[in-house]
């Protein structure tokens, strides 16, 4: 990489390989983890008109939580208890949180995040036409995380790469 924020190139080759959505999906999620030296990564999928969603969760250890869903599920109300699903939901920028233990309680629950096991997260938004459509969110556990210029810039050029895999994927595979 010759610049602060060109984009890495093994991310590149994942989504240059025109595969299906859901193997691009499962190959960009520890790759995303190396590239920003996150411990878990997850790539949750919804319908806006159905709230029906799917979660695909790539962990560097098997002890940490695995948010992974059996194909599609109903969504709950996470937005009751999460102001960061809140935001989603409104297609608020994306949130970088580098430490769950100091950030205000109008960005998000310490208590509902405490339960996640992690310390530091971004909560990226996938979002057209003011709808969720996703949300990506490569996580820290044990300790916070400064999220650098690089790692936005990460987020923020993965996100415009998701966005036209995730809807088509989801208008065609969600039930």
């Amino acid at each position: 990489m010759s610049t602060e924020t060109s984009y890495p190139d093994s991310l590149e080759q994942i989504f240059a390989a025109n595969r299906d959505p859901q193997t691009t999906f499962t190959a960009l999620l520890p790759a995303l983890c190396e590239v920003l030296q996150t411990d878990r990564c997850f790539l949750l999928v919804r319908d806006p008109a159905t709230r029906m969603h799917q979660n695909l969760c790539w962990r560097r250890r098997s002890d940490l939580p695995d948010t992974s869903t059996n194909g599609w599920e109903p969504e709950e109300e996470w937005e009751r208890e999460d102001p960061m699903f809140a935001a989603a939901l409104r297609t608020d920028p994306s949130i970088f949180v580098e430490d769950i233990e100091t950030t205000s309680a109008d960005i998000l629950n310490v208590e509902f995040e405490r339960n996640m096991g992690h310390r530091a997260l971004v909560h990226a938004h996938i979002a057209q036409a003011n709808q969720l459509w996703g949300i990506l969110q490569p996580a820290v556990f044990g300790r916070s995380r400064i999220w650098s210029e690089f790692d936005r810039a990460v987020i923020l050029q993965t996100i415009d790469k998701l966005r036209p895999l995730v809807i088509p994927y989801v208008q065609q595979c969600a039930p």
